[in-house]
């Protein structure tokens, strides 16, 4: 399990033969390290902050969005996706603008509100954050895996980009 905390980009971490709990502690143990223990978990001289939802503790619930996905849009019940755990390491990697090639890196208006995105193009990642009240501040909405059609959704708000990043 501590072998993950040794894993960097592109490597995906290992928690395919680990138990449910042994697997939640190991990926915990990543997101500590990067985000949630991070004082310098910033974009481009941003802070980034969880967001809250119903009253849980903040961290908690960004922890639980970005290794789960909604697979059932009428409960919107959250589950586990293997896709987004493995990779839970490269949103510090890309949030550190450690990658200069192959990136796009935009901000647009989306229907739900100003977006910016962080899109690793090779790797078929995307991060995406959301402008703080205060704009000196962003938070972290989510991060996951581009699996085919949504390629072709992040290419096209692309190409909707505004002039400047939010």
């Amino acid at each position: 399990m501590a072998t993950n905390l040794l894993i960097r980009y592109p490597k995906l971490l290992e928690i395919g033969h680990l138990n449910g709990h042994n697997r939640i502690k190991s990926l915990r143990g990543v997101f500590n390290r990067d985000i949630q223990d991070n004082p310098m978990f910033k974009f481009q001289r941003k802070q980034i902050n969880p967001t809250s939802q119903d009253g849980e503790v903040p961290m908690d619930t960004l922890f639980k969005h970005l290794i789960t996905e909604v697979r059932d849009e009428k409960t919107k019940k959250r589950e586990f996706d293997f896709d987004r755990s493995v990779r839970l390491h490269w949103i510090k990697y890309h949030i550190d603008e450690q990658k200069k090639g192959n990136m796009m890196v935009f901000s647009c208006k989306d229907p739900n509100g100003n977006r910016t995105y962080i899109y690793d193009k090779d790797e078929k990642y995307v991060i995406i954050l959301e402008p703080f009240r205060v704009k000196s501040e962003y938070y972290l909405l989510t991060a996951y895996y581009l699996r085919r059609r949504n390629v072709k959704k992040i290419e096209n708000k692309y190409k909707r980009r505004l002039p400047e990043l939010l």
